[in-house]
């Protein structure tokens, strides 16, 4: 097998021809180990702007920058070899103009060699999505609940659940879709509303806080690792990795204190010397 076959990547066409077939298991990644353990399960990785609050310990995503994106989006692109890359476009780095979009969505792909870039995508973004699209940047939509929009919206709250909330949501993903983009994820919706959006958009929806009819899932790889004590309703914890990293600091610290750390099998030992 050839060096080319072992790195190929999945690609936005391929993600895009997946609409209505086997669902696309998508996690996020921040660095390049967490990366390399996900890379051979997922099809796409997903450099959220979360790493603010889930790396960084910010309280919303509103302080992340193009800057953090790109640090993480290198990290992630050197622990993956297999699986698309797409990077988030963080707060105020797209919602200027088209021309802004472009030119930072551009210095992301050419900084971290990622495959497509996200952006949370009210219909105002149509425009901005087409213009990118256009300019060969494979683009992602993001609609429903919107982390970046949470200070206008007073919280993380879900969408969808009044008539005219509902109806805005189904415009916003007809608009994503219509403007170029190869899939959309859809976050904190009713069941009912990610299953009618699924069906009527021509790309793949995937799921956060959605539905399992949606053409695939992606979770924040912490969340359904069980790093936090605290998750969002929609999460399943398929480990609970902060109560054995507890355990494991805790045997540390005390054989540290009994000094039965570092024992012979860990230390080194001089040399036989000749002559």
């Amino acid at each position: 097998m050839s060096a080319q076959t072992q790195t190929r990547r999945i690609t936005a066409p391929e993600i895009r021809a997946r609409k209505g077939g086997e669902p696309i298991v998508c996690l996020t990644a921040y660095d390049a180990p967490m990366a390399r353990l996900l890379d051979p399960h997922c099809d796409l990785l997903l450099v959220g702007d979360s790493v603010g609050m889930v790396v960084h310990g910010l309280d919303s995503t509103i302080g992340v920058t193009l800057d953090m994106m790109i640090l993480h989006g290198q990290a992630v692109m050197r622990g993956a070899k297999r699986a698309l890359v797409t990077v988030d476009m963080p707060f105020g780095s797209y919602e200027k103009s088209p021309q802004q979009a472009f030119e930072n969505a551009a210095r992301i792909l050419s900084e971290t060699g990622c495959q497509a870039i996200k952006i949370e995508s009210g219909t105002y973004a149509a425009e901005t999505i087409d213009f990118m699209a256009q300019r060969s940047i494979p683009v992602m939509g993001h609609i429903g609940l919107r982390p970046q929009a949470a200070l206008a919206d007073g919280g993380f709250k879900a969408k969808g659940r009044t008539r005219a909330e509902r109806q805005k949501v189904i415009d916003e993903a007809m608009a994503t879709a219509d403007a170029g983009a190869f899939a959309i994820v859809v976050e904190g919706v009713a069941e009912d509303l990610a299953l009618e959006i699924t069906q009527k958009v021509p790309v793949p929806t995937i799921g956060i806080g959605a539905s399992a009819a949606c053409d695939g899932q992606v979770l924040v790889t912490q969340d359904m690792l069980g790093v936090f004590e605290w998750t969002p309703k929609f999460v399943k914890r398929y480990d609970n990795q902060a109560e054995r990293t507890t355990a494991a600091v805790q045997r540390y610290a005390e054989e540290v204190r009994d000094r039965s750390f570092p024992a012979t099998a860990q230390v080194y030992t001089m040399t036989r010397q000749d002559g």
